[in-house]
C-alpha cells in the first residue's frame, strides 16, 4: 500500500492497524541537537485519545509513546525517530457481524475492491486511530517549529456556529470544555447537541478553525507546492475532512477587488488580510488561518439498508464504541498535520538562497 508518507525533508511515514498489536511510525529529517519536551508530546497525546469524555468513544487507550531511535540523553540525534503506540483496548467481537457487509459511507467497499482484501475490525488500517501517530510527530514538529503558534479549536457542531472572528477569540477558554471550543455559552450548547444526537444512535458533523501566528515570510514554494495547496493536502488526508478553506475563502467570491485586496503598511505587514497569510503560495508574515470541515461520522447506532461482499441485500448496523461526532478530538489532529506541513517548508527554506547555505 502507498500513501503512507507525508512530507518532502521532515517526513513522517506511519504503519498499523486500529485492532492490530500497535500503530506507530518514522520521522525522518528532524534536524539534531533539539532537547525534546516528552511532556508536551504526552499532553498532545491526551488531547486526542479515546474516552477522555463523555462526548467521545469509551475506547480506553493511555497512547503512551514508547520511543526506539533517533534520540538519546532527551535529544534528537539527526537519525531517523522510530515510535510505537500500542493498541492495549481492541474489542475485534464488536465487528464479526460486518465481516460480509459494506457499512455506508466508509472505506469498506473500496478498500475490498482495490486490494480484494480487508480488515474490518475497526476499519483496519482506514480507521481514525491512524491518527494518533500523526500527533506524535505533528508534537515533536512543533518542537522545531518553535516560536510559531499553533492554534485550532471547535468552531461548528451541527447548524450551532460560533460566529466570533479568531481574533476575538479567547484561546485560552479551548481547554476548558471536552468540545474545545472556545466560547463558554457555545460549547455547552454544542456538548448538549452531542448527547442528544448520541441518544438518538445518531452522528454529526462540525468544523475545526485554526490559526497560525508567529509566520515567517518566504514558507511555501511555486507553482505545484504552494503553503495553501499543503495545508489543504494536509488536512482533507485527515478521516471524515470534507472541505478546507483558508483566507477569506468562498466568502471572498462576493466581494470586489477593491475591497479584497490587502493593502502594505509600510513595514510590509497588510492592512486587512484576507489573504489569510499567503500570498503567490507563500507565507507573508501575517497570520494564517483556515477551516476544516468534518463530516458526520459514518457509523450509526441505527439499521441502514447496505449490501455485502456478494452483492446481496443487507442490512449493517453499528455497534461498539464509537464518536457521535469527531471534531473535539480532531483539535489536535488539526494542528499537528499544519505542524508537519510547516516544519516541511522550514527545512526547504533552509535552501532557498545561497545566503542561508554559505
Amino acid at each position: 500500500m502507498a500513501g503512507n508518507s507525508f512530507g518532502k525533508i521532515f517526513k513522517t511515514t506511519t504503519f498499523g492497524e486500529s485492532h492490530g498489536l500497535a500503530i506507530g511510525g518514522i520521522i525522518d529529517g528532524c534536524p539534531a541537537g533539539i532537547a525534546l519536551d516528552f511532556d508536551a508530546i504526552n499532553a498532545e497525546m491526551q488531547r486526542r485519545k479515546p474516552g477522555q469524555s463523555a462526548i467521545v468513544t469509551q475506547r480506553k487507550e493511555e497512547d503512551e509513546v514508547k520511543f526506539f531511535s533517533g534520540i538519546f540523553e532527551g535529544k534528537t540525534t539527526g537519525t531517523s525517530i522510530g515510535f510505537l503506540i500500542e493498541n492495549t483496548n481492541q474489542k475485534s467481537q464488536d465487528y464479526g457481524h460486518i465481516k460480509d457487509i459494506y457499512r455506508p459511507s466508509h472505506a469498506d467497499f473500496t478498500y475490498d475492491t482495490k486490494y480484494g482484501i480487508r480488515d474490518y475490525r475497526g476499519g483496519g488500517r482506514s480507521s481514525a486511530r491512524e491518527t494518533a501517530c500523526r500527533v506524535v510527530a505533528g508534537a515533536i514538529a512543533k518542537q522545531v517549529l518553535a516560536t510559531i503558534k499553533i492554534t485550532a479549536y471547535v468552531s461548528s457542531v451541527g447548524t450551532l456556529t460560533l460566529q466570533k472572528p479568531y481574533s476575538e477569540v479567547n484561546f485560552l477558554e479551548i481547554e476548558k470544555n471536552p468540545v474545545r471550543c472556545p466560547d463558554p455559552e457555545m460549547a455547552s450548547q454544542m456538548e448538549a447537541y452531542i448527547k442528544s444526537i448520541r441518544k438518538e444512535g445518531d452522528t454529526v458533523g462540525g468544523t475545526v478553525s485554526c490559526v497560525i501566528q508567529n509566520m515567517p515570510i518566504g514558507l511555501g514554494e511555486p507553482v505545484f507546492d504552494k503553503l495553501h495547496a499543503e495545508l489543504g493536502k494536509a488536512m482533507l488526508s485527515i478521516n471524515a475532512v470534507k472541505g478546507f478553506e483558508y483566507g477569506s475563502g468562498f466568502a471572498g467570491t462576493t466581494m470586489k477587488g477593491s475591497e479584497h485586496n490587502d493593502a502594505f503598511n509600510e513595514d510590509g505587514s497588510t492592512k486587512t488580510n484576507f489573504s489569510g497569510g499567503i500570498q503567490g503560495g507563500i507565507s507573508n508574515g501575517q497570520d494564517i488561518y483556515f477551516k476544516v470541515a468534518f463530516k458526520p461520522v459514518a457509523t450509526i447506532m441505527q439499521k441502514q439498508d447496505t449490501i455485502d461482499s456478494k452483492g446481496n441485500k443487507a442490512v449493517a448496523e453499528g455497534k461498539g464504541r464509537h464518536d457521535p461526532c469527531v471534531v473535539p478530538r480532531a483539535v489536535p489532529i488539526v494542528e499537528a498535520m499544519a505542524a508537519l506541513v510547516l516544519a516541511d517548508f522550514y527545512m526547504l527554506n533552509k535552501i532557498s538562497k545561497i545566503s542561508t547555505i554559505q
